[in-house]
């Protein structure tokens, strides 16, 4: 997926989405999930995600966990907690294998985005390997204060909101920085050009075809 362009790695990310909306089937939704990791494993970034992607299944589960007592059918429930890992996998999958400068590149030249608007869309998911980073730096911090996390999942999914207060300060303090870099670099203030590389080639186009097959085949079989 690093050899594809930018935009078409996008739109996989968007894609995907948009078939784990139309599908139901805990099953396909699962193959779907396994496909995803296969292609984060090709990457060589399951192993840097695993803990990540551990807390996520906790949190799928509990978002499946809470929807039963409400007579919610439990392939429902299911199907519920995987979209969640499919869509949020996604995005990952997407960050792993494309650089944020080339995809930024690619949505205004090629999409005409204003480069302002693409700018923000691009550094939100920039945000989310740091979160993904400082989320491990709070726990670790949290051990070395004393904090003994508890081998029971139900305790250990409740143990992760002691990590939103913390995650949110760090957020608006990195937000505050990031406004004030930009205003003393004059963000917006000049016409911007782009080095990188990202046209389409042959195998971005063969991808493209795919991706509509498989949608029109998902749209037909739901």
């Amino acid at each position: 997926m690093k050899s594809l362009a930018p935009l078409c790695n996008l739109l996989l990310m968007i894609m995907v989405s948009i078939w784990t909306v139309l599908l139901w089937d805990p099953a396909l939704l699962a193959i779907l999930l396994a496909l995803e990791l296969g292609l984060l494993a090709v990457a060589g970034q399951l192993g840097k995600l695993a803990k990540a992607l551990f807390g996520l299944f906790m949190v799928a589960m509990f978002f499946a966990a809470i929807q039963l007592p409400f007579d919610v059918a439990v392939a429902t429930a299911v199907a519920s907690g995987l979209k969640m890992m499919v869509m949020t996998v996604a995005v990952l999958l997407m960050l792993a294998t494309t650089r944020l400068p080339s995809l930024t590149a690619a949505l205004v030249r090629q999409v005409r985005i204003p480069y302002e608007y693409a700018f923000m869309f691009t550094s939100a998911l920039r945000f989310m390997p740091d979160f993904i980073a400082e989320s491990h730096a709070v726990r670790e911090a949290q051990v070395c204060r004393g904090y003994v996390h508890s081998k029971n999942p139900l305790k250990r999914i409740v143990a992760y909101a002691a990590l939103v207060e913390p995650m949110v300060l760090r957020a608006i303090t990195r937000s505050d920085t990031m406004a004030m870099s930009l205003e003393l670099r004059g963000f917006g203030s000049v016409n911007r050009t782009f080095s990188q590389q990202i046209a389409f080639q042959t195998r971005d186009y063969l991808m493209v075809g795919f991706l509509a097959l498989v949608t029109a085949a998902v749209i037909v079989c739901r």
